[in-house]
């Protein structure tokens, strides 16, 4: 894979808008910095309200048709959609290489390829998904909400894209989408394929722009039927409280704290070192990484030398190096966050095993920071309370499993837990017990038909296969209907 330093697109300082590529009303622009570098790589336009309100209109006038077509219609066109993204799979995952510093190995088979595998599993459900059904007299029909406005992230960019945007799609609704400025590229080529494969002009539109000035613009808009964010807890609620006076649906996957349990009889140096390679992927940059774990007693001391030695065989550096593992922070602002919370946590005094604040020695530019594990974290120090988004780990010990279920469960959010043990009764009784929307048993391969979500504040609805289409439908009874 190459590693370009600039992508040029007329695309990137214009949207998308009733099927053609517009001009903006404003002339702002922002610039996107390569956190290899710390150097602009591109720039974009910034859009405005009055280019939400365009999109809104233009999406509100294609409705009616769009939500009229048929499965079929729908199905041909996620299929001509999931052809064009193959043919340019290399190129997205190159920019976001470029534009979020996901390392290239993680950039192909793992950003890109479960957009792909969103898009692809999107058809399969289609195909067979019900949306009329009688009970009794009653004919229970699922139909599109409407216009929805979808709010996507910068660590996972062309998976939230991709597995928000299919589902709408295949449900009938049509879209305005406002991607991360902060990695907004990827979401261009996206719409260039999507006007490739013909969704009609006002199915799909893109403004780019930030969240109080375009995220709030779109929440307010009496025309947006629903808001679909995946962002921080901190946007969500802000989403929610902008849309709630127009009693709109609102959509949330927000932030995480995910504690992994090892049970006493997993085996314990894979059970570890597949810990820490879980939390630092994509340097730590996942809502439902497994920042926190918690060790029994006895093996505690074991566990922490383990995981010491996995965090150093990390591989830090040039993302486009095929080599590295651990690519850098995605801007200036995660960097000083993440430093902050190592210093706080030093404060604090959990015990520093490794890493550490500061730049890899090696690194003198670009926002690389050093894989990090605390030992002896306490539960109600902040380290183990507030979502880092850096490759930091905190490892916690704990005297029984009714503790660790506790210490588990003792957390503002609820997106992910993990547990590991040979025992399939006993990490499944645990599971049972875990406030969480995903439990992971042993480390299993992703399932894009699994439904993805939280508890608490890590949000509300689900994501993935036919529980993210559900999401996009509304309910309608028609009564008396003749069987």
């Amino acid at each position: 894979m190459t590693d370009p330093q600039t992508y040029n697109s007329p695309h990137a300082l214009q949207f998308l808008i009733g099927g053609k590529w517009m001009d903006p009303h404003g002339t702002d622009t922002l610039d996107v910095i390569n956190p290899s570098t710390g150097q602009p790589c591109a720039r974009i336009a910034m859009g405005n309200a009055q280019d939400v309100d365009d999109a809104v209109r233009a999406a509100h006038a294609a409705f009616p048709r769009f939500s009229a077509t048929t499965r079929e219609d729908r199905l041909a066109l996620l299929e001509r959609v999931r052809a064009g993204f193959r043919k340019r799979e290399k190129e997205i995952a190159e920019v976001l290489t470029m534009e979020m510093g996901a390392p290239a190995s993680l950039s192909l088979s793992g950003q890109t390829a479960s957009g792909a595998a969103h898009l692809e599993k999107m058809i399969e459900v289609l195909r067979t998904f019900q949306f009329r059904e009688m009970r009794g007299s009653t004919l229970l029909v699922r139909e599109p909400i409407g216009v929805v406005a979808l709010i996507t992230p910068w660590n996972w960019p062309i998976n939230q894209i991709a597995c928000k945007v299919a589902p709408a799609l295949a449900a009938g609704c049509t879209i305005v989408l406002k991607p991360s400025e902060v990695a907004p590229l990827n979401a261009v080529i996206f719409a260039e394929i999507l006007q490739e494969a013909g969704v009609p002009p006002g199915v799909f539109n893109l403004v780019h722009g930030d969240g109080p000035l375009v995220g709030t613009a779109l929440s307010t808009h009496p025309l947006v039927d629903m808001v679909s964010i995946t962002g921080s807890t901190r946007a969500g609620i802000a989403v929610a409280k902008a849309a709630a006076d127009s009693v709109k649906r609102v959509h949330q996957e927000l932030g995480g704290k995910s504690a992994n349990i090892i049970l006493p009889d997993a085996d314990l140096e894979p059970a570890v070192r597949n810990g820490v390679d879980s939390c630092m992927l994509n340097t730590g940059q996942s809502c439902d990484a497994p920042t926190r774990m918690l060790v029994d007693k006895e093996r505690y001391s074991q566990a922490v030398e383990v995981a010491k030695q996995a965090a150093e065989a990390q591989r830090v550096g040039n993302p486009g190096d095929e080599q590295t593992t651990l690519g850098p922070l995605v801007s200036q602002t995660q960097f000083d966050r993440v430093q902050a919370m190592i210093e706080m946590a030093m404060a604090e005094g959990a015990r520093l095993v490794t890493g550490g604040p500061g730049r890899p020695a090696d690194l003198s530019q670009g926002y690389f920071t050093r894989p990090t594990v605390f030992a002896d974290v306490t539960p109600g120090m902040r380290i183990a309370r507030e979502e880092v988004f850096g490759p930091v780990l905190v490892m916690m010990r704990y005297d029984t499993e009714e503790e660790a279920i506790r210490i588990a469960n003792d957390s503002d959010y609820g997106l992910a837990a993990y547990v590991q043990g040979t025992d399939q009764k006993r990490i499944l009784d645990v599971a049972a017990q875990l406030r969480a929307g995903n439990v992971h048993l042993n480390y299993p391969a992703w399932d894009t038909a699994a439904p993805f979500g939280g508890f608490k504040q890590s949000g509300n609805g689900r994501e993935y296969g036919e529980f993210g289409l559900a999401e996009f439908l509304e309910f309608k009874a028609v009564m008396g209907a003749q069987p």
